[in-house]
Parts: C-alpha cells; sequence; structure tokens
C-alpha cells in the first residue's frame, strides 16, 4: 500500500471525507485529492509532516502513532534511542544512572506523567 493510499485510508476512517479533512486541515481540497490519486511525493514536506500529526501516523513510515504521544515526543524519543544505541556499554551504563539520578531530582521530573520503576 502506498503513503497516499494509507492517508487516505486513515482520513476515512477519522474523519467523514477528504473534504472534511482538508477544511480541518486548511488545505485546498483540489490539493489534497491529487496528492492522494497521484502519490504525496510532491506535497511540501511541512504539510504532510502536519497531516500525520493530525492523523497520528509516523511521517517516515505511516505507521500509527500511540493516541496519546504527540508527533514531537515521538520523534524525540526516537532520536533519543538512536543515540543510545550508539554508545559502548560502559556509555550506556553511565545514561541510565545519570538518569535514574535525575528523576531522583524534583525540579527535572515530569508533572504530567507518573514515572514507575
Amino acid at each position: 500500500m502506498s503513503k497516499a493510499e494509507i492517508l487516505k485510508k486513515e482520513i476515512l476512517r477519522q474523519y467523514r471525507s477528504v473534504r472534511q479533512f482538508a477544511l480541518e486541515m486548511e488545505i485546498p481540497y483540489s490539493t489534497l485529492v491529487t496528492a492522494l490519486e497521484r502519490g504525496i511525493e510532491g506535497m511540501a514536506y511541512g504539510t504532510v509532516i502536519k497531516m500525520c500529526d493530525k492523523l497520528n501516523l509516523n511521517p517516515v513510515d505511516f505507521s500509527s502513532l500511540e493516541r496519546e504521544a504527540s508527533l514531537g515526543a515521538q520523534l524525540l524519543e526516537n532520536r533519543v534511542m538512536q543515540n543510545y544505541v550508539k554508545l559502548n556499554q560502559a556509555g550506556r551504563d553511565k545514561v541510565l544512572e545519570l538518569m535514574d539520578d535525575f528523576v531522583q531530582i524534583e525540579k527535572y521530573r515530569a508533572k504530567s506523567k507518573k514515572v514507575g520503576k
């Protein structure tokens, strides 16, 4: 299934119509229909990112993102993991040790989510 087909399927699943989604995204309906029919490769990257964010899709492979996580949070998590896997075992151990230390300090703890051990 092409990215355009995945987008169209997800748009129709979440919205009443492609037209409704175009209005919500403030994208010209004709532009969106053309992209969905001919492929999204010609669309502006920023527009594709906004559409993926609105539909909770990963902009890299168009897989579904967790509903509670924003696109920005998902991308940040991916960036952290990409850097973590580049470390040797000593580096990984040090990062985990530092994270354990930082979660103990109130000013660094996230307020919105409860973090369990």
